[in-house]
């Protein structure tokens, strides 16, 4: 991985950074993937396109930022946990970083005996129909669970080795969602933003952490929080 170097104007005291163009060429930012991924990752963007306009997958203000933003971010799961192949991620809404991950497992090792999948938790019934458009056309391995995640996981007996969500609620509740499957040997990986900080210890008051932070290449004020271990403080009632 490379951190991003952005170009600059070099015209004076008053010089800005000069804007590029967003296209699949932000992901080099993050890693370098193959043209078969990159084509996949086009049919996928051209689909959240098509479909934003009725759904509102992503806010509109970052329509002009999809591959800077939304799939350059949304790569660093998968290349901060390149072992895991079996993947849980929560709220997917519009596939970031779920169906990324499952895009970019198409062309990753397999383990022995071991299939990669990402389940993708959406219970708004539209999104949910908007991703298992993208499985179908992309071929990825994804499989999409319909429902809240508190139902899904009521229920849920698979192996996960990691966990991952973006933009969904806040830590202490998602360490709360993905206390289940950490004790079981997942790793949890969640995006968060410059608040960052103070997430960590709000939820250190429930929830004692085992908790390495990794500075995002996308954006420096945010980071992606890796978690090894999530066990319930006494008396807090959780677990």
């Amino acid at each position: 991985m490379k951190r991003p170097t952005g170009n600059t104007v070099s015209s004076g005291a008053s010089a800005k950074p000069e804007l590029r163009p967003d296209s699949p060429a932000a992901l080099a930012d993050v890693a370098a993937v193959s043209r078969e991924t990159v084509d996949r990752l086009k049919i996928y963007v051209d689909l959240l396109k098509r479909w934003q306009p009725a759904q509102n997958l992503v806010a509109p203000s970052t329509l002009g930022e999809i591959w800077s933003r939304h799939v350059a971010d949304s790569l660093q799961p998968h290349f901060l946990l390149p072992k895991a192949r079996r993947w849980v991620d929560f709220g997917s809404g519009a596939g970031f970083p779920g169906l990324v991950t499952a895009i970019l497992l198409m062309e990753a090792e397999g383990s022995e005996g071991v299939e990669p999948i990402v389940h993708l938790l959406e219970s708004n019934q539209r999104k949910a129909a908007f991703l298992r458009t993208v499985i179908r056309d992309t071929g990825c391995p994804a499989k999409v669970h319909a429902k809240r995640i508190e139902d899904v996981l009521a229920d849920w007996s698979e192996s996960v080795d990691a966990v991952s969500a973006r933009a969904l609620a806040s830590l202490s509740v998602l360490c709360g969602f993905a206390h289940p499957l950490v004790e079981k040997g997942a790793i949890a990986i969640f995006h968060k933003g410059k608040n960052f900080r103070e997430e960590i210890i709000e939820a250190s008051h429930a929830w004692e952490l085992d908790l390495v932070e990794k500075k995002s290449l996308v954006d420096p004020d945010s980071r992606l929080l890796i978690i090894s271990r999530i066990s319930a403080r006494s008396g807090t009632g959780k677990g």
